[in-house]
């Protein structure tokens, strides 16, 4: 068997662009008194690149997952409070709004619409009593690739004064995401999907309009002179909440974006969406095979979800793997997904072409994806 070609891009993206492995190494040899000025540059590079135009409303974090809980832990919510969350969210925010209820806060899922991931005429309707704190949702499920309605989202749960929290992990480097014009409250994203950086990295933005209680914590000595005592409770969390920043993986982000900024998300994505179509048409001819998620490609990301009738998804993707084929199986660390879904017992089958892929390993994939079909 030649080289297996890899198509877990949703997973994480590989193999790093060249620019970003050579960035790597060069800030792994650089000494550290050029840390703090490497930093400042890359912070600035990052805020451009989602249009973010003061840095301290973009906070840099160990990924998404570190940003996800930092932001629900931030936000000031009260026994009696309701939280709504959409039935395709990642662990990653499942699990600590599970938490939240804990101590008396109600988390409930919003409705699937017969054409959306989410019933929006229904989600208004949660929203009236004005007793919801906070609005937290995927852009997009991380096991069909289905995009979420996240701007109608936004503007719904402002009318009603409530904030929005966006877990864009898996559109960026898709879409094109300009924070301050998107309006949500927060968004926290990771590099090592769409962004093609090293994992270890992600970030947190922070509006204005967010309203947060964050307990204070600096690495400074206090001066114990001052006049006023330090305060208790600040509006934004800092680096001593989410952890320390991957000086190495901030460069190879920097790097990624810089490579990224050469085209558009959109002509990137338009190009991945006819990949993954060459691949599910190649799918679909067999009728053991059932697709999950929209049919219309224009829908989702550049992902096709899968069952094969009679096996796991874990043993489809041994089978795949015999046939040069690298894919994603399982519950994708989002069980919520597949209760949704009804594929709890036997997960999914993940297929995700990358950013920029080759031509050519798709021309190989779909022969192999064929040679898959025929031993079914």
């Amino acid at each position: 068997m030649d080289e297996p070609i890899y198509l877990n891009h949703a997973g994480t993206s590989w193999p790093k662009p060249v620019p970003v492995a050579d960035a790597v190494m060069d800030a792994m040899r650089s000494h550290p008194q050029q840390w703090p000025q490497r930093f400042d540059k890359a912070h600035e590079a990052v805020c451009r690149f989602f249009g973010v135009t003061d840095p301290e409303q973009l906070l840099l974090t160990p990924g998404c997952t570190s940003s996800l809980t930092t932001a629900i832990a931030s936000v000031d919510l009260q026994a009696g409070s309701r939280v709504l969350t959409s039935q395709w969210e990642h662990h990653a925010v499942s699990g600590p709004l599970h938490k939240l209820t804990e101590k008396g806060v109600t988390v409930d899922s919003i409705p699937v619409g017969d054409d959306s991931p989410v019933d929006l005429v229904e989600f208004e309707r949660s929203l009236v009593g004005r007793d919801v704190g906070l609005v937290a949702v995927t852009a997009a499920c991380n096991v069909t690739g289905d995009l979420l309605p996240i701007e109608q989202i936004i503007e719904l749960s402002h009318q009603y004064d409530t904030m929005v929290l966006i877990d864009a992990a898996q559109v960026v480097g898709w879409v094109d995401l300009h924070l301050d014009q998107l309006g949500a409250d927060m968004v926290a994203f990771g590099g090592h999907k769409g962004l093609q950086a090293p994992w270890g990295i992600g970030g947190l933005y922070i509006a204005s309009s967010a309203k947060l209680k964050c307990a204070t914590a600096q690495c400074a000595i206090p001066d114990r002179n001052a006049a006023a005592p330090a305060a208790q409770w600040g509006s934004r969390p800092g680096y001593c909440d989410v952890g320390s920043v991957d000086q190495f993986s901030l460069t190879g982000l920097k790097a990624a974006i810089e490579f990224l900024e050469t085209t558009s998300g959109l002509h990137d994505l338009q190009i991945a969406r006819e990949q993954v179509g060459r691949l599910q048409d190649t799918l679909q001819s067999d009728k053991r095979v059932t697709l999950f998620g929209t049919a219309d490609v224009t829908g989702r990301l550049p992902t096709i979800a899968f069952s094969v009738a009679g096996e796991t998804s874990g043993q489809s993707a041994q089978r795949l793997r015999q046939h040069g084929l690298i894919v994603g199986s399982g519950l994708q660390c989002s069980p919520v997904s597949h209760e949704s879904i009804g594929t709890s017992d036997t997960g999914l089958v993940r297929i995700s072409v990358g950013v920029r892929q080759p031509v050519n390993q798709i021309n190989i994939a779909c022969e192999r994806l064929q040679a898959f079909t025929n031993s079914l």
